[in-house]
């Protein structure tokens, strides 16, 4: 009876242990998430996690210490991630992080291996310590039904857990949130569940690979380039939630016609271009500009396009150009491991991307007129005499909010500018063109430093996507012709310009931004490979269309053609 009796002590003990420690768990994981429901909802994965360990097991203390080192663990590495990469963890990590990033990190921090070697050590004992005095849930059944309960048991705990996961079950308010408020607030476990059905990747429609061929064989042996003394230097400019602004029937003022989308003698190309998102997800601009995909052929995955599409891209622009001798050069004005930047411009072709700390900037706060002089005093520094280079530039001058400020503060000729609106839009549409004022100066000083030079040199700048102005811009009237009244919320522009004469480039009614690099290329002169030669053509025969290209079957053909032969994405 005494052994019995201590027996069973060494068994409560360790339940309760157990169920302390699975307690500190959850208040070390689940209510740390910013929002109540948040913290109930990880909360119940938590639980969920331990019902299917405890069937698994059949024992409970070991459930409870698993199931809370799960999360835990989870909640470390998102934790470790942000504080060195500056970014939220993704399931789509648990893929391309350890092969990539995960190990460059464990290089440049050992103290990481010394926690990796104290857990191999402490808890197999532990663990064994745990599952010899355990609670034994199911021991006084037999084995035939004692797994049938097993069973049933883990497969009630997953339906559980697959309800909770659910965006329009019991927790749709944590999975309605935007791309951007998942990517950049402070719910990390939360955002790390919810991306799982968001972060999927589908492969487009394709034809047969002889329809393929048919269609886009005679793009196989590339393009020749234009003969040159040397390659032109290209730089390209992301203008962060930039458009013309007098195509909105509001603004009729001076103010609104700005030089900057205005053609001059040395533009080769100019008009309205068609992104693929509003009022945020400059990433997934990035990614359309430098591979020549718009991310929503992957489906909804793509919107995670750094984390999810760029390790699995073989052809880019960056990296054409780097194959032609180009020094590919990224410049941010973030943290340059921002949304996973550092490790998507490396699979994009860029030698390197420096951040706002390397440039001795302050992240998210410089102007345009800063970030360029930046970009030319390390362009300066670089440049190899025979080697041109590619420098890409992000902006974020005009990064909202648009009504932080209040009017007062604004400069006077952007006080109360424009008539007609509300006052939330009003303040908003001032701000925003008192900042595309600076934006515009800025770029008659980027020309002055590239263009006014004899060193053939192209320049294309564009928008990534129009601002929300808090969700009022969509309510505002634009001057549009009707083939575009469809795309209002998806349309900026671009501006492609060269110091050298070239041969003519078409303009279109509306360009897809997935064609910003085939212009690029095409303006430079240089040879493309069998993928950008495609492009081309695509645009060609699409009249600048991607998406929405009227010619039946031809998008389904170069999907075909690009990915499935050329693999530029596998």
């Amino acid at each position: 009876m005494r052994r019995l009796s201590s027996c069973l002590t060494r068994v409560h003990v360790v339940s309760l242990c157990a169920v302390i420690f699975f307690a500190g768990c959850v208040l070390l994981t689940a209510w740390q998430e910013p929002f109540l429901v948040q913290r109930v909802f990880i909360a119940g994965l938590m639980l969920c996690t331990f019902g299917a360990l405890l069937f698994l097991f059949a024992r409970f203390a070991t459930a409870l210490l698993v199931g809370g080192a799960l999360f835990v663990a989870l909640k470390f590495i998102s934790v470790l991630k942000l504080r060195y990469l500056d970014s939220q963890l993704m399931p789509s990590d648990f893929i391309y992080y350890v092969r990539t990033s995960l190990i460059d990190t464990l290089r440049h921090y050992p103290h990481l291996y010394t926690l990796g070697i104290g857990l191999c050590v402490i808890l197999p004992p532990l663990l064994w310590l745990v599952w010899r005095w355990d609670w034994r849930v199911l021991g006084r059944l037999q084995p035939r039904v004692a797994a049938g309960v097993r069973i049933g048991g883990i497969a009630l705990s997953a339906l559980a857990f697959w309800l909770c996961m659910m965006p329009t079950g019991l927790f749709a308010q944590v999975h309605s949130r935007n791309v951007w408020e998942k990517l950049s607030d402070d719910a990390q476990l939360t955002n790390f569940f919810v991306n799982f059905r968001d972060s999927d990747v589908q492969l487009p429609a394709m034809t047969s690979d002889a329809v393929a061929e048919q269609a886009w064989g005679a793009t196989a042996a590339g393009t020749p380039g234009v003969a040159h003394a040397s390659y032109p230097d290209i730089v390209q400019v992301l203008e962060e939630s930039t458009f013309d602004p007098s195509i909105y029937t509001a603004c009729n003022v001076p103010q609104c016609r700005v030089k900057m989308f205005q053609p001059d003698a040395r533009t080769r190309a100019h008009g309205v271009l068609r992104v693929h998102t509003f009022g945020g997800g400059t990433w997934v601009s990035e990614f359309a500009a430098l591979t020549g995909m718009p991310q929503d052929i992957f489906g909804p995955g793509g919107m995670y396009a750094p984390y999810v599409l760029a390790p699995k891209v073989h052809d880019a622009l960056a990296l054409q150009l780097r194959r032609l001798g180009y020094q590919t050069i990224g410049i941010y004005p973030t943290e340059a491991s921002f949304i996973n930047g550092s490790n998507a411009y490396q699979a994009y072709g860029f030698d390197h991307l420096y951040g706002a700390r390397e440039l001795g900037l302050e992240e998210w706060e410089e102007s345009d007129a800063q970030m360029f002089a930046a970009a030319k005093r390390l362009y300066d520094k670089l440049k190899k005499p025979g080697q041109p280079v590619f420098v890409m530039i992000l902006t974020l001058n005009q990064h909202g909010p648009h009504d932080d400020d209040p009017m007062s503060e604004l400069r006077a000729p952007y006080r109360n500018l424009l008539r007609g609106l509300s006052p939330g839009a009003a303040l908003n549409f001032d701000t925003y063109l008192s900042r595309l004022h600076d934006s515009d100066v800025a770029m008659r000083g980027l020309e002055h430093d590239f263009l006014d030079r004899p060193e053939p040199t192209v320049l294309m700048h564009f928008g990534d996507h129009q601002p929300s102005f808090g969700g009022q811009i969509r309510k505002l009237q634009r001057r549009l012709p009707v083939a575009l009244q469809s795309y209002h919320d998806y349309l900026t522009y671009y501006m492609l310009k060269s110091n050298f004469v070239g041969a003519p480039i078409p303009n279109y009614p509306m360009l897809d931004i997935a064609f910003l690099p085939s212009m690029v290329l095409q303006a430079a002169g240089v040879p493309t490979d069998p993928y950008f030669s495609a492009a081309t053509e695509l645009r060609t025969r699409c009249n600048g269309l991607y998406d929405d290209c009227a010619v039946p079957g031809l998008l389904e053909s170069y999907h075909a053609w690009t990915i499935g032969r050329l693999h530029v994405y596998q």
